[in-house]
This record gives structure tokens, C-alpha cells and sequence, in this order.
């Protein structure tokens, strides 16, 4: 299993492929449509992730001591955003989402070339993610 870090790293380079960012957009949308589709029954009001423009449902399952993330957005390049996410974060302890830097989202350019409100919306990801991540980490340790 790879580490958070090297994952990040992984990502970077792919990115790094790109100069012209309508190309990293466009891998933004491929990974998006290359996500499985949510199940349905986690559409749900409770999943949806407060702070975002487009809408994003974000689903997390305990498996083996691990969170994994499922997720799904209205929108293409956020649904990218959240697959991104999702394969840098998914499948690891909460300790490892909680103390992981999540330094590619710079390192990509991603923040910087995100309007205002979908900086935000990626910043509310990030931060539900921890949020379950923490909550599984509470239920482990009663």
C-alpha cells in the first residue's frame, strides 16, 4: 500500500506532464468520468458537503482500519477534484489522513488556478474528510 506522500507524488507528476492547464482540466474531467457513479443511497442531504457551489456527496465507510471514501459531484471538474482526493486519501488510517500535508493541491497549481468559490468548495472537501476521519478515530478509541 502507498503512503499518502507518495501517492501526492503521483499525482504531481501526472500533472507535471501538462503545461497548458484547459489540458489539466481536461485530465481533471477524465478523472471524474473514470470514478464509479455513487450509489445512490448515499445521495443523501447528510453527505453533501456544506461550502460547496456545485453539489458533491461525499461518503466514508470503516473497512480493516481503514476510511474509504466514495464521492460524486454534479459538476466535472469538481467530480475530478473529489476523485483526486479520493485517490490520495482513500484507504488510509485516520492518523495518516490527520497528519497527511496535502501539499500537491499547491504543488499542481490547483489552488491558484480554482475561482474563489471552488478554492472553498475544495477546502470544504478536504476538511469533511478530516472530519470523518476523526470521528472513526473517536469511535475506534471508546
Amino acid at each position: 500500500m502507498k503512503t499518502i506522500d507518495e501517492l501526492q507524488e503521483e499525482v504531481i507528476e501526472e500533472f507535471s506532464d501538462f503545461d497548458d492547464w484547459m489540458d489539466k482540466y481536461q485530465l481533471l474531467i477524465d478523472l471524474g468520468n473514470e470514478q464509479a457513479p455513487l450509489d445512490p443511497r448515499y445521495k443523501t442531504e447528510q453527505n453533501l458537503i456544506e461550502g460547496c457551489q456545485s453539489r458533491v456527496w461525499l461518503q466514508a465507510d470503516w473497512e480493516d482500519g481503514k476510511v474509504v471514501f466514495q464521492a460524486e459531484s454534479d459538476a466535472l471538474i469538481v467530480k475530478g477534484i473529489v476523485a483526486l482526493l479520493i485517490q490520495v486519501l482513500s484507504g488510509h488510517t485516520p492518523d495518516e489522513i490527520l497528519a497527511a500535508d496535502l501539499h500537491f493541491i499547491d504543488a499542481i497549481g490547483l489552488r491558484e488556478h480554482l475561482s474563489p468559490t471552488r478554492s472553498n468548495g475544495l477546502l470544504a472537501m478536504v476538511k469533511q474528510m478530516r472530519m470523518y476521519a476523526l470521528a472513526f478515530k473517536a469511535k475506534q478509541g471508546n
